[in-house]
């Protein structure tokens, strides 16, 4: 049986043709568009898994449904990639054989002459009143200022321009195989990282020191860019005025950074990122305050001492955190705080009226508990476990409650120790990415749409001149609906040609024919 003839062969050759066919090639960039608006309204665990977990608190029932459909994931789903190496594949196969075959048609001259010029959609005629060479000399002057290519014989040219709006449509469809590839590049071989560093401490590019960390596949995490970041000053100001009060007004961060090229001071400051010498990318995500704290344990030892990061939960940087204090003893203590910068005390309790600290205080409440053996496993260091441990008892039974202002402090009864509020300290997010397909996929975009306008504004389009008995018959046809000033074009040819400058307008073939 021959190849023609095989089913398998058959099938293969049909399958190839719809995948490689513009329609499909469309359908798949549509799916690929329909995916990723889950992947933009839905938290990923590949961009923040801890965004993640908070969207799945909030909405639980929801989450029954999205979680079985890996919504969290999208991504990096067997789905997404099947569509993704499909357009891929399917993009080659319509581009390779329009490259072809637009290199043929570019080798070839212009179309043989018309037998019937007059049958054009435009076309005029006048009488010739110099030789035919003289004539057709002229007339393909006239087309070679118009950037026409032209095609000559002893009674007429043929002239065609337009060859690069296929051209165009090339760069912009090849275009996208590279911004494919570029994006492909940045997951397979890009990370992107947070981390949170107080004021006057710093951060160096290794896996241990991010709080959250997600590589591409096939990055080696052990070979990270060596550079680290000291902060050195947050700027944090906001509107003081009744109009906007409290709104912000700048973010900076004076930072040095320490690479390959060597020390140098920056700024950072929103959507201003740092580049460093290897290509990674830093941006400041977002800031807090860290106050600072000192805990002597029931035995008079300094068991904690330094900041604390603290998360902000409204608009007015009302914070919370945790203060963990297993070293001490005999009996290890731990606190929960609420950091209040610009603190007032209501009938609701106490909150904060400003996001900047004008009169900041903190409200304690104190634990504590048995000594434990250090186990390894890592917790959270926003939250408290509260196994194993009892509130600090207070006046008439309650629970132990203190509010603290800046160099305040509170003496725990029974001996258990104290804790004294020295101050406070912000903290900044830094974000570390490095995605090494940027610069292809947005070289690639500029490209695309460059090509795309090409292909837009280029208007392909053939002349036509015949020259017999005395008589010149030109016309033209354009290869694109929307295309104007054809008749205009005609006109000139015929001018040309008849070396005078005819009032006549030309006629189209529906006039001719009435």
């Amino acid at each position: 049986m021959s190849a023609r003839g095989n089913p398998v062969v058959e099938f293969v050759r049909w399958a190839w043709g719809q995948l490689t066919s513009m329609r499909t090639a469309l359908a798949l960039l549509f799916l690929l568009a329909l995916a990723t608006i889950p992947g933009s309204m839905i938290p990923q665990s590949t961009v923040s898994p801890i965004s993640v977990l908070d969207f799945q608190r909030e909405h639980p029932t929801l989450n029954k449904i999205l979680e079985p459909l890996g919504m969290y994931h999208v991504y990096t789903s067997p789905a997404f990639s099947a569509v993704y190496l499909l357009l891929f594949v399917s993009l080659i196969g319509c581009i390779l054989p329009r490259i072809s075959k637009y290199l043929r048609a570019v080798r070839k001259p212009p179309p043989k002459l018309p037998a019937r010029i007059d049958r054009l959609p435009v076309a005029a005629s006048g009488a010739v009143t110099h030789e035919v060479e003289t004539s057709l000399d002229d007339a393909e002057a006239f087309l070679r200022g118009k950037r026409y290519r032209t095609r000559r014989t002893d009674d007429g040219i043929s002239a065609e321009r337009g060859y690069l709006r296929e051209a165009g449509n090339l760069v912009f469809h090849t275009s996208l195989v590279f911004v494919l590839i570029g994006l492909a590049w940045s997951n397979l071989f890009g990370f992107h990282g947070s981390a949170v560093v107080v004021e006057g401490r710093g951060f160096s590019n290794v896996i241990t020191q991010y709080d959250d960390f997600t590589a591409g596949t096939l990055l080696d995490t052990d070979h990270l860019e060596p550079f680290s970041i000291d902060v050195d000053r947050f700027t944090a100001e906001f509107e003081m005025g009744e109009v906007q009060r409290g709104a912000a007004r700048r973010f900076d961060a004076d930072v040095t950074v320490s690479d390959s090229s060597g020390e140098h001071k920056e700024l950072l400051t929103v959507n201003e990122p740092v580049m460093t010498a290897g290509g990674s990318q830093v941006n400041l995500l977002g800031h807090g305050y860290a106050p600072s704290f000192t805990v002597k344990d029931g035995n008079g030892d300094i068991a904690f001492s330094g900041p604390v990061v603290f998360l902000p939960q409204d608009g007015n940087f009302a914070s919370i955190g945790v203060v963990k204090v297993p070293d001490a003893r005999p009996e290890r203590l731990a606190f929960e705080a609420f950091f209040y910068p610009t603190a007032m005390l209501s009938a609701q309790g106490p909150q904060s009226i400003f996001p900047d600290a004008l009169n900041p205080e903190v409200y304690l409440n104190a634990w504590f508990g048995d000594p434990q053996e250090e186990t390894g496993i890592p917790e959270s260091i926003y939250t408290l476990k509260t196994d194993g441990l009892k509130p600090v008892p207070g006046d008439d039974g309650e629970r132990l409650r203190a509010a603290l202002p800046v160099g305040g402090g509170m003496t725990l009864p029974d001996g258990l120790g104290s804790i004294t509020f020295d101050g406070w300290q912000r903290w900044v997010k830094l974000q570390v990415s490095e995605t090494p397909g940027n610069m292809m996929t947005l070289i690639s975009i500029a490209l695309g749409v460059a090509g795309l306008c090409v292909s837009l504004f280029v208007r392909p389009r053939r002349l036509f001149v015949r020259i017999t008995d005395g008589v010149a018959t030109v016309g033209g046809l354009d290869r694109t609906d929307a295309a104007s000033g054809l008749e205009e074009e005609v006109a000139g040819l015929l001018a040309a040609a008849t070396a005078q400058q005819s009032d006549e307008s030309p006629t189209t073939s529906e006039e001719q024919t009435a």
